[in-house]
């Protein structure tokens, strides 16, 4: 006989969701809320975090605030749940005051029990009194990793936080995030909770994702070969600057393709704009800072390119995090160059915060460095950093291109004398210039083509040292000083090498050729013929009842529904039932008007 609170919670869950059976790790920690225990749940992007929150705030009788971290991300949320037909409220900064007003009247009156919240208007002295004479039963902080100074994307405002447990004591805490690594788990845990929210990790493993890195070469032709082969299906390209994010866009559409620059430096309605146009049409490329992607819940992004590099593993690992929601292949790719290495670096140099937050900083960069010069499997090596072991994923570019590993003590060497010789207070280019005998002016000015090592490295190619200086600094052999303007300095382990008690064995240098689609099927494997002609129907009348309503299409159904509606070809509402994403209040709702539409495709499909 199964447990009462399980029926009850795969009813809601058909009935509210239209979903037949729990995602992995799901209903583990919803049993773990509904039993009164702090969470801390860390899920990769796509495993259905907010369906473990929302689902519990349905069943339980008390109420619920939900914590945010961007006005479009509780818009789109609340949007998706009144769909649902679920009574939702929702108070930020972009709307204005009387509809902020109503909403919390909604809510401390009792007629709703779940509001959306950002974290500055929850943590106001007004807005926390007012509260307290509410039933407060569950406090979620969605993004959680916002919350910790040793989280990619902390802010200040979410650290107050904090605060919630010692102001209500009996309150039910659940924090959720897509990543974080074990210092941060730990800080969250404990601002949260004082240490004592259970800890749930599911699988960081995405089977569907290829992963590749190549060296940031000839960047805008590489990105035009890899994206022909890329027509007509979406994708986000990240870039460090806004600058280079609009530069990038405007290439891409002078090239023929769609594409659309998103950065802070836009306006909100600009945004807004660029957001709906990504959620709603085929084949756009979004070319974006990191300001954009946090709860992107769109389902096909086919690829996600990474023009500079990340600021850590667990940033990189977000961001690719939003390809191939749906379940199907994806292509994940990453531009590696020693330039962006060093702004990566200067920007931690430069920025706010504490010496110890610093250090960790680079420490995650270093970490990510490693990772870019890897020679064994990259989803083995990537998940390792999260404390998870793997199987070498043969979908990797390492995988299905092993590298050749020789040994390079010798040119090594060449490196590290000239470095040595040059009293380690220059840069890597004017390094390289030494070794390969360049008569530049600033060679000569310093005397430096009267060294020892000046021309020794003659018959290597300028992007054989670079390729080399990036995995010795990935090795912990060389050093970035910052304060000496970006020198490169020589680490203990260097002089192991230099002595001769140490070898060094590296990547082999090969020109390598444009990234190429490693996966070998990209589409979405409805097959061809009438299921194709009905799928892009649906989304047609998808994307015009979304309009209408002035919401993403994906509110009013997903991709997957779409796809096994256009399998199963509904004839009565039993039948639409069985679709999955389908409830009873999309049922009523959207019956008429798709079941129609599947007779129409029906009836006029050459094999009816």
């Amino acid at each position: 006989m199964n447990h009462p609170v399980k029926n009850d919670l795969n009813f809601k869950l058909k009935n509210f969701f239209g979903y037949d059976s729990f995602r992995p790790g799901q209903l583990e920690i919803i049993q773990h809320l509904l039993n009164g225990e702090d969470v801390l749940a860390v899920m990769p992007t796509g495993a259905g975090k907010s369906l473990c929150f929302q689902l519990p705030a349905l069943i339980q009788s008390f109420k619920t605030i939900i914590i945010s971290p961007l006005v479009a991300l509780m818009n789109d949320q609340t949007a998706a749940l009144r769909d649902l037909g679920v009574e939702v409220e929702l108070i930020h900064s972009g709307r204005d005051y009387e509809e902020n007003a109503q909403s919390w009247r909604n809510f401390a009156t009792g007629d709703v029990k779940i509001l959306y919240m950002s974290p500055e208007r929850l943590m106001q002295s007004r807005m926390l009194m007012a509260l307290e004479s509410l039933d407060i039963g569950m406090f979620v902080v969605d993004e959680a990793h916002c919350i910790s100074k040793w989280g990619a994307g902390f802010r200040p405002d979410y650290e107050a936080l904090s605060r919630l447990r010692g102001l209500f004591p009996n309150t039910i805490l659940a924090a959720f995030t897509a990543t974080a690594d074990r210092a941060t788990r730990v800080d969250i845990n404990q601002k949260l909770s004082g240490g004592n929210a259970r800890q749930i990790l599911k699988g960081f493993g995405r089977d569907n994702l290829s992963l590749a890195v190549y060296p940031k070469k000839e960047l805008k032709k590489n990105l035009i070969e890899y994206l022909n082969q890329k027509a007509h299906q979406s994708g986000i390209v990240y870039c460090l600057s806004r600058n280079e994010t609009d530069e990038i866009a405007e290439y891409l559409n002078k090239e023929g393709f769609s594409a659309i620059a998103y950065h802070a430096g836009k306006t909100t309605e600009y945004r807004n704009s660029a957001q709906d146009r990504f959620m709603t049409e085929d084949g756009l490329i979004m070319v974006a800072t990191i300001a954009f992607g946090m709860g992107i819940d769109k389902s096909d992004i086919r690829f996600v390119i990474h023009a500079s590099l990340p600021g850590s593993i667990e940033a990189y690992y977000q961001e690719i995090g939003r390809a191939g929601r749906d379940g199907k292949p994806a292509d994940t790719v990453l531009f590696f160059g020693l330039s962006d290495l060093i702004k990566r670096q200067r920007m931690i140099f430069e920025g706010d915060g504490a010496d110890q937050f610093k250090v960790l900083e680079y420490k995650r960069l270093e970490a990510l460095t490693g990772y870019c010069e890897t020679v064994k499997c990259r989803k083995v090596a990537l998940l390792s950093y999260f404390d998870e072991e793997s199987e070498p994923c043969g979908n990797c570019d390492n995988c299905m291109t092993p590298p050749i590993v020789e040994d390079q003590t010798s040119q090594a060497v060449m490196l590290l004398s000239a470095i040595k010789q040059t009293g380690e207070f220059f840069g890597s280019s004017h390094i390289i210039d030494i070794v390969r005998g360049g008569e530049t002016a600033k060679i000569k000015e310093k005397g430096h083509n009267s060294l020892e090592s000046f021309g020794e490295g003659a018959r290597y190619s300028k992007s054989f040292f670079q390729g080399l200086i990036r995995q010795l600094i990935s090795s912990g052999i060389l050093t970035v000083n910052l304060e000496r303007f970006g020198a490169v300095q020589l680490m203990q382990k260097a002089y192991e090498v230099v002595e001769g008690r140490e070898q060094f064995f590296a990547r082999a240098h090969v020109e390598r050729s444009p990234p190429k689609t490693l996966n070998r099927d990209t589409g979405r494997n409805i097959g061809e013929g009438p299921e194709t002609i009905l799928f892009q129907s649906l989304k047609a009348l998808r994307l015009e009842i979304a309009r209408e309503k002035g919401v993403p299409a994906y509110v009013i159904f997903s991709d997957r529904t779409l796809e096994d509606m256009s399998i199963k070809k509904p004839k009565t509402k039993s039948d639409f039932l069985l679709v999955t994403g389908v409830g009873n209040k999309k049922l009523i709702e959207y019956y008429e008007s798709f079941s129609e539409l599947i007779k129409q495709v029906k009836v006029n499909t050459p094999e009816s």
